[in-house]
């Protein structure tokens, strides 16, 4: 048995969006805002403790329309008519689980189980926030209403001839108003049982959830119980700041532990799994008895301490004859070792002489610490699943594991090194699954979900494992930005040669594409040095230096690998590439002219954007055709290198690049006039004092770049002296002025629109 997928319903910005679960771990990967964290809430929420929801876990999109009809049920009370019945449910916070259930399985989900001849498939139960009474929510809210109404009516008729009347806003304003103070009093989660026969595919990244039947009644209990064992490690939120674990407890229900300090989970899991105080084994028989000594020993010496302060105290009149007399003795146990901060040590090695040397815990690195912390945790959850130790017998009533753990971790990447991020979810996993009774077992199965900002703990895992949350923009239908979210797994279709390029380029360059605004690709070394450059040192460029922008070195024969991937991350991307002409029949390399019909060899200018062939339709297009603009809020454009005017001697005459670095020669001939420089640098003003002709000066060019080290060029340009005097190529500009433009759209798209709060 497993969890196939979630489906999260009219929770904060997550309106319809379908989870799918990878067999083991599940990572949520995206930007900030983008619905990691409503995600994680939701599922903390609806599986293990549902009172701390709360108004702002409803959907801002929905706001108004609660409102509208907390105002529908005012209206008809005014106006003495028959007052609606309430019409929430499609409004409410709301998560439909997908379980698919194996064959000999069935005992376990006999609550859910849609028709009698059912054997084995997916089966799925909605967790809907709602309210416990509907008629008794709706009586309460017009009743507030009325008597806030009364109230305020009453002040302004009292204040009548004298002065200004009051301004009174009494509570509750709204349903929401209402809400906020009071949903806990009426609201809880219900179950109800939903059809496998109805479930539909997602459209655009929005999830259909099926309606329920009208007057379907909810199931009794929680037909999960029994089912999954759910628990969390929630996130470190501030600087030392202790991490919570959340364990399901059969006896107690869910148990929150708090703390950084690693002696205090030890203490925790010493006292739900080795206590030895009620059940003793034999082999804890020989700690009892040198415990046992030793409190004896102490005792003695206690007393003899003790002895001259309480004669001391007898002198006083207390104790008197009546009064019990003082008693100095001990009550060890092992467990009190646990209580303090040295009770965990770090062993040290000397230097020389092989010694050990001990520090207590809080010597050791936040990052050491937290990684310690949760991986402790985990086995301690663990554990508590499969009834290690002792509290297999801490109770004959303790019922035997669910067939199913559901770990959730968030964000475990606080304070971690970057090999250490790596490190930890490739074995989060394996920790989950190390007992004896697991391994391989398909009997009880374990299910990660971990929440992650840090591209390498996203790069540690394959595709298969990610979702990515994708911001998108208000609407006319939702006046307020949702979110929606992909499955990484289904980019690319079957797996092929794209997919296995695509997958190893991202691993091996470790680039954040997953959380970032946009992204910019760029050609070559070069670029990679200078482009970076005049975005942070241009005043033109400043709006693109607050934003979250991810550079990726790729050759335009390549960028278009990544077609499918940026079209499912519905991720802003400037493609900056070289025209690379060719002639047709010979299908040779060409320096770029007009008039020759040569084609560009760039598939990703022929395949993607502007999806052209001809070189000279593709110098000829206008600014605006060289993007695609996606009605879902994002764009994709090539920055290209087109025909510019160039002065040399008396004439002005117009030339084309045929790289990004006779592109920077063309707009910065005055630079590189008269400059003492090396390398191909100083070969460029050797040709711009030679040349007499435009002609001549872009032959020359090609000739020189064709022969220099390109980095070395763009590593003497970046620490010159006067490299703030360098002009960004003309191409190159456009593109990135188009990119802040589209980052401007999408930052006023996502921002809510006005009154839809």
């Amino acid at each position: 048995m497993r969890i196939s997928q979630v489906e999260i319903g009219n929770f904060r910005k997550l309106v319809a969006t379908r989870i799918a679960f990878a067999h083991e771990k599940t990572v949520f990967v995206g930007a900030n805002n983008s619905g990691k964290t409503s995600a994680m809430t939701a599922l903390s929420r609806f599986f293990v403790d549902s009172r701390g929801f709360s108004i702002n876990d409803f959907s801002l999109a929905h706001w108004q329309a609660l409102n509208a009809e907390g105002d529908a049920w005012e209206a008809a009370l005014k106006a003495n008519k028959e007052i609606p019945i309430p019409n929430l449910s499609n409004l409410l916070p709301q998560l439909d689980v997908w379980l698919e259930v194996g064959k000999g399985e069935m005992h376990y989900v006999q609550k859910l189980l849609p028709t009698l001849d059912w054997k084995s498939g997916s089966l799925g139960v909605r967790l809907r926030y709602e309210p416990d009474d509907w008629s008794k929510f709706q009586k309460e809210y017009l009743a507030a209403r009325v008597k806030a109404a009364e109230t305020t009516a009453g002040a302004i008729k009292a204040a009548e001839g004298k002065g200004e009347p009051p301004q009174l806003e009494l509570w509750p304003l709204t349903l929401i108003d209402f809400l906020d103070r009071r949903v806990r009093s009426f609201f809880k989660v219900k179950a109800y049982l939903l059809d496998p026969a109805k479930v539909v595919e997602p459209s655009n990244g929005i999830a259909a959830m099926q309606e329920l039947p009208a007057g379907l009644e909810p199931v009794d209990g929680n037909p999960l119980d029994g089912l999954i064992q759910i628990d969390e490690i929630s996130a470190q939120r501030g600087f030392g700041s202790p991490a919570t674990l959340r364990v399901q407890r059969e006896d107690s229900g869910v148990e929150s532990r708090s703390g950084r300090r690693l002696s205090t989970q030890l203490r925790s899991y010493y006292d739900n799994h080795l206590d030895w105080q009620d059940t003793p084994e034999l082999s804890d028989i020989k700690a009892i008895e040198a415990l046992d000594k030793a409190r004896k020993v102490f005792d003695e010496r206690l007393s003899e301490s003790f002895g001259k302060a309480l004669k001391e105290l007898q002198k006083l009149g207390y104790p008197g004859i009546s009064d019990p007399k003082l008693k100095i003795a001990t009550k060890l146990q092992l467990q009190d070792g646990l209580n303090h901060a040295s009770a965990v040590q770090y062993e040290i090695p000397g230097a020389t002489d092989g010694s050990i040397h001990r520090l207590p815990e809080d010597s050791n690195g936040l990052g050491y610490q937290n990684l310690v912390s949760i991986v402790f945790g985990l086995m301690s959850c663990r554990d508590a699943w499969m009834r290690v130790g002792k509290a297999s017998v801490a109770s004959i009533e303790i019922k035997p594991p669910p067939p199913l753990h559901l770990m959730l971790v968030e964000e475990p990447e606080a304070y971690l090194h970057a090999q250490v991020q790596q490190v930890f979810i490739k074995h989060a996993y394996d920790v989950l699954r190390n007992d004896p009774a697991l391994g391989e077992s398909t009997a009880f199965r374990t299910q990660l979900v971990v929440s992650t900002h840090s591209s390498h703990v996203a790069h540690a895992c394959d595709f298969s494992a990610l979702r990515y949350f994708r911001r998108l923009p208000s609407s006319e239908k939702r006046k307020t930005p949702t979110a929606c979210v992909v499955n990484l797994s289904n980019v690319f279709g079957k797996s092929d040669q794209t997919e296995k390029f695509v997958t190893r380029y991202l691993k091996a360059t470790h680039c954040d594409l997953f959380f970032a605004d946009a992204a910019i690709f760029i050609e070559g070394n070069a670029e990679r040095i200078l482009v970076p450059h005049f975005v942070e040192e241009l005043d033109a460029f400043e709006y693109l230096r607050s934003c979250y922008i991810t550079w990726l070195e790729i050759g335009g024969s390549h960028a278009h690998r990544f077609k499918a991937l940026v079209e499912a991350l519905g991720l802003t991307t400037l493609i900056i590439t070289d025209l690379d002409a060719k002639d047709p029949i010979t299908q040779k390399s060409e320096s770029p002219s007009l008039g020759e019909g040569q084609e560009a060899r760039n598939e990703t200018l022929r395949t993607w954007t502007p999806n052209k062939t001809s070189v000279d339709e593709l110098i000829k297009l206008s600014e605006d055709a060289k993007a695609l603009v996606h009605p879902n809020g994002y764009a994709v454009r090539a920055a290209y290198q087109t025909s510019t005017k160039i002065k040399v001697g008396a004439v002005e005459e117009e030339v084309l690049a045929n790289t990004f670095e006779d592109a920077l020669l063309y707009r910065n001939i005055a630079f590189f006039k008269g400059r003492v420089a090396t390398g191909l640098a100083g070969r460029f003003q050797e040709i711009v004092d030679q040349a007499i002709s435009a002609a001549e000066l872009t032959k020359l060019a090609r000739g020189e770049i064709s022969k220099g080290d390109k980095a070395e060029f763009a590593l003497e340009l970046l620490y010159s002296k006067d490299v703030e005097k360098l002009q960004v190529p003309v191409y190159i500009e456009h593109g990135l002025l188009w990119l802040i433009k589209q980052l401007e759209r999408k930052e006023a798209d996502l921002a809510p629109k006005t009154g839809a709060t």
